[in-house]
């Protein structure tokens, strides 16, 4: 486990706790009592906490309450946010860090698309330590963003606007970071998500295309030629003999 993301409830009941990990706090719904190591403060959807690893805390609920518990282990702790707020563990959410936790918040109640949570994790520690978001920050989480929902009519320009730069900085960044175009990116997404519903689905080859991305049937069937050499339908029988 690098990271790892759960939704949590609090009784009255103080319970202490100490763990090697680090812990984000993350109030989505009523209000909690954390102290830790002797420093108590009310959580609550507009104030967080981090808590140390191997630090003793306790908590407990005060009335109705949701919580999103962020775990990170200490060597996925690179972030330079994270100095500042194992220095002050306790912090105010601004109103783009509140976005976030509410948008992971109702992602969370589902299953989460592999890569959601990596590219969820920077932006929001840029976010609710730094003055703005770095550019590789705002690239992960769009990444993840497109992988979670790549059947959206996603463009070069809408997912420029997504992750808050100019079309010219977002073709640098996919350049100097993953040496390709956005657009051959996006290809790639939908394509891989496409192959891994042939294989594993019963889903018409019509909806696997609408689904991850393809204008319809043709374009996908273009596509998946030119990587494979093969239609869908020859795709997902090879697949189901392996």
């Amino acid at each position: 486990m690098d990271t790892d993301l759960h939704l949590r409830t609090y009784g009255n009941d103080i319970v202490a706790d100490r763990h090697v990990y680090a812990q984000l706090v993350l109030p989505l719904s009523g209000a909690v009592l954390l102290d830790i190591e002797g420093r108590r403060e009310r959580l609550d959807p507009l104030r967080a906490a981090c808590v140390a690893p191997r630090a003793w805390h306790a908590q407990c609920g005060i009335g109705a309450n949701q919580s999103l518990i962020l775990d990170v282990e200490p060597a996925a702790m690179s972030h330079p946010a994270w100095d500042r707020m194992l220095d002050r563990p306790f912090m105010a959410l601004g109103p783009g860090a509140r976005k976030l936790v509410e948008f992971m918040g109702v992602m969370r109640t589902q299953a989460l698309e592999p890569g959601l949570l990596h590219g969820w994790v920077p932006l929001l520690l840029d976010t609710i330590a730094l003055d703005a978001p770095r550019a590789t920050s705002r690239l992960a989480a769009l990444m993840a963003k497109v992988e979670a929902e790549p059947g959206l009519a996603w463009t070069t320009d809408s997912m420029a606007r997504c992750a808050g730069l100019s079309v010219s900085r977002l073709h640098a960044l996919f350049r100097s970071e993953l040496d390709t175009t956005p657009h051959a990116w996006l290809r790639d997404v939908r394509l891989a998500r496409a192959q891994a519903w042939l294989a594993d689905t019963t889903r018409s080859i019509a909806d696997i295309a609408l689904a991850a991305g393809f204008s319809d049937q043709s374009a996908l069937t273009r596509a998946l030629r030119d990587v494979t050499g093969m239609t869908p339908g020859a795709y997902r029988r090879a697949q189901r003999h392996d």
